[in-house]
């Protein structure tokens, strides 16, 4: 470890200046204002900001996240894609509790989702599944993600044996490889304040309606 004296975390910090989120701000349905603050994180041209943490929990309550990427959203719920043998995918199948994280550190605003996933159909998944890059589509089949592999090369060689296989045509649907639709019932905006003074607002479903309150930071 670095001596205390040359690198210390607790000294890292900064102040959240880009602005509040008072309640005029807001929406009756909080996926107009989701929609509104993806549109401003793409246009302040953010890395990856369809960019989400999915957080699941295994059987024993253990936590697991990891980053995947929105592929749609409306007023159904957000959907992403995944390996259907992935840890991810074998937890929602018992738990199917979950929770999004969007972090826009850039804007200084996070918003968080609480919901519960369902598996898209296979009509869902076989025409967002046409629309990927064919480089995609190989790396699908090539990946039977989070099993152990003992070198990446095992990989690479793979993604070529199948590139040459599916030269010609178009390339099937994995029976293995599927997506997720999480319908929510909470939704939580963030956005950083001056003096840590930060502005939360919690939106959560009762009944076919959004009750809203704002939260200490």
């Amino acid at each position: 470890m670095t001596d205390k004296n040359e690198f210390d975390v607790a000294d890292l910090r900064r102040e959240y200046i880009k602005g509040g989120l008072r309640r005029h701000d807001l929406t009756a349905n909080p996926l107009d204002l989701f929609e509104r603050w993806l549109k401003q994180a793409c246009e302040a041209r953010l890395a990856d900001p369809t960019a989400m943490c999915v957080a699941t929990v295994d059987e024993q309550g253990q936590p697991f996240q990891r980053i995947v990427l929105l592929k749609h959203y409306d007023d159904q719920g957000l959907v992403f894609y995944t390996n259907l043998g992935s840890r991810k995918a074998q937890q929602l199948a018992k738990n199917p509790r979950i929770s999004l994280l969007f972090p826009w550190h850039m804007l200084d605003r996070q918003v968080a989702f609480l919901g519960q996933a369902e598996r898209l159909s296979v009509l869902e998944v076989m025409k967002y599944f046409s629309s990927r890059p064919k480089d995609s589509q190989i790396g699908a089949w090539v990946s039977q993600q989070s099993t152990r592999i003992s070198t990446r090369g095992i990989l690479e060689s793979k993604f070529l044996e199948l590139k040459q296989k599916f030269q010609q045509g178009e390339i099937p649907v994995p029976s293995f490889w599927g997506g997720f639709r999480v319908k929510f019932h909470s939704v939580e905006f963030w956005q950083g304040g001056e003096h840590r003074l930060h502005d939360r607002f919690l939106y959560q479903r009762v009944e076919n309606d959004w009750k809203i309150d704002r939260l200490a930071p």
